[in-house]
Order: structure tokens, then sequence, then C-alpha cells
């Protein structure tokens, strides 16, 4: 009997592919991320795993023989769910991959910004010594941290901010219970408490035509002059250009950015050239630790629904009924 065959989009951890091998399928890696491609080697695929690769409604109707789509990570905004649970394709995420190298991500952008970390460094390396006398740079501790979304990592980034530097969290989570939220050392508060009393404020919700735009100019208005954003989430949640101009008139102090609309950045993105935002590439899920536990996650999803277990992480469940 031929062995079942598992695709992937784009090349994951090599532990995730002796995860898929090692229990007799054959893993193969498709030899560009295009459409047209996906589309011919998704045929005879039983089992898809994704990275950032599109993954439209053309190419999951390709897929003749597929049983599920496994998203290597947490989001899930480049995938046709709909049509996935149209065939009966259970979609699934990393639900308890990444959540820990994001949340030390988001409290690093912090250090850096409130430290002055890249503006010290650059200066140190002229050798202009005397950028120590600007007492630009301040301490994290008794400060307040505003977290909008609670799951897996917005409760991560509470319970470190809290050990780490005692701050104090301001939370808002519609689909987290209050006492959960509250047991977690968070006040539970609206979202323009939250702006108006915050020093930082991170965000922790999905990509969705509801959170599109959640940060814009009037919500970066409503924030301290002295206070910093921090989005580790995805791109569309801020509208980049309200905060690239709130940025260069000191409507709020600074940003620390790891997602941008679109990705990557265009080359002449404003934000560069800008001295206080501190950005990395969609990397705060890519520690070695981190690609490790994701993609053996992702992969035994697929070796879970292909052997008739119930997955990890099914963000359609009605597809399995």
């Amino acid at each position: 009997m031929a062995k079942a065959k598992i695709l992937m989009s784009q090349p994951i951890h090599e532990e995730g592919m002796t995860y898929i091998t090692r229990r007799g399928y054959e893993a193969r890696v498709a030899p560009d991320f295009t459409e047209a491609t996906l589309i011919k080697e998704v045929g005879d695929a039983h089992g898809f795993l994704v990275r950032t690769a599109e993954i439209p409604a053309s190419v999951i109707n390709a897929g003749k023989l597929l049983k599920v789509i496994a998203r290597h990570g947490v989001g899930y905004d480049n995938i046709d769910v709909k049509a996935a649970t149209a065939r009966k394709i259970p979609v699934c995420i990393t639900p308890r991959a990444n959540a820990l190298s994001v949340a030390e991500h988001v409290l690093a952008l912090m250090l850096a910004l409130a430290k002055r970390m890249l503006p010290f460094d650059a200066a140190t390396r002229k050798n202009e010594w005397e950028i120590r006398n600007s007492y630009s740079a301040f301490d994290l501790d008794g400060k307040t941290l505003g977290i909008l979304g609670m799951g897996r990592i917005g409760m991560l980034v509470c319970q470190k901010a809290q050990a780490a530097f005692n701050m104090k969290i301001l939370a808002y989570d519609p689909l987290v219970p209050k006492d959960a939220m509250a047991k977690a050392g968070a006040k539970v508060a609206a979202i323009p408490e939250i702006l108006k009393a915050s020093d930082f404020v991170t965000l922790h919700v999905p990509s969705t035509p509801d959170t599109k735009g959640m940060i814009g100019e009037a919500q970066l208005k409503a924030m301290k002059r002295s206070a910093y954003l921090i989005n580790c989430a995805r791109g569309p949640i801020v509208d980049e250009a309200a905060l690239v101009k709130a940025l260069k008139d000191g409507t709020i102090a600074g940003a620390g950015l790891d997602v941008f609309d679109p990705e990557p950045p265009k080359a002449d993105n404003p934000l560069f050239g800008l001295s206080n935002v501190v950005l990395s590439p969609h990397s705060a899920g890519l520690t070695v630790e981190c690609v490790i536990r994701i993609a053996t996650h992702a992969a035994q999803a697929i070796v879970d629904v292909l052997e008739g277990r119930r997955p990890e992480g099914v963000i359609n469940p009605e597809a399995l009924q």
C-alpha cells in the first residue's frame, strides 16, 4: 500500500519532518508556494502543513485526497477556512507552541524601548559617550501594562510582566472570563480606560474583519504621549499610516513592532526612518525551541487526523462532525 503523503507549503524544522516519516508517511516540501505550484502539488496529498503561504479555495479544492490542514503557528488568516469546512477538512493551529517565545519577545521590545538600547548602542559605537547623561531611559518596575487579548500569549505576558517587573496589568478580552483574568493578577478594563492609563499597550488579538484597524488615529490619540505600543500579533490590527503619523508628531512615545501590513514591508516603509521604533521581521515565534515545537505539533495534528484521533487546536470543529 502506498504511503499517505503530507505536503509542506514551505520547509519546516527537520524534527517535524522526522515526526512524519518515522510514522510511515511521505513528507514532501513544495518547490515554491505560488498558487499554481500548490494546486499541482496538493493533488495527491492527504495532509497539508502550511506556513505563510496563501491557501485559497482553489488550492484546497485541488486536494482531492486532502483530509487535514495544519497551520505552522496560530494565525490562520492565510487559509480559506470556509472552503476547508465545506470539504469537511479540519484546519488545526498549534496553540501551545509559540506562546512562550512571543511573550518573551514582547518583553524584549518593551525593554529595548525603555532602556533605549538601539540609540545607546549606536551612540556607543560612535564613541558618543555623552549620551549616557541624557537620562532618557526608564524602568519598567511599577509601570502599567495594558493587554488587549488575554489568550495564551496575553496571559503569559501578564504573568511575566508582573513576576519580572512588578508591572500593573490592565486587561481586555471579551472571550475570556473576567475571573480568569483577575486570577492572573489583571484588572479587567474597557479599551478606552486601558489606552488612557497604560504606559505600554500590547496587542494579542487575532486578525479578523472585526479587529482590522482596531488601533487607529483615535485610539493612538487616547494613549499617553509617554506611552508605547507593542504589536506582536498581526499587522492589519494597527492602522500603520496612523501609527507613523503618531510616532512622528509625538502623539505616542514609540512602538515595538514584529508585524507589518503588508509583509514583508516595502523598502520605503516610513517606519524604517523613525528612531522611536524597534522593529523585528515577524520573528517573535522563530526561536530554535519554538520552531521545533511548532513543526512537531503541526505534524502531530496531521498524523492524529489521518490515524483517526481528534487533533489539538481545531478552529473549525464542525468539519469533524
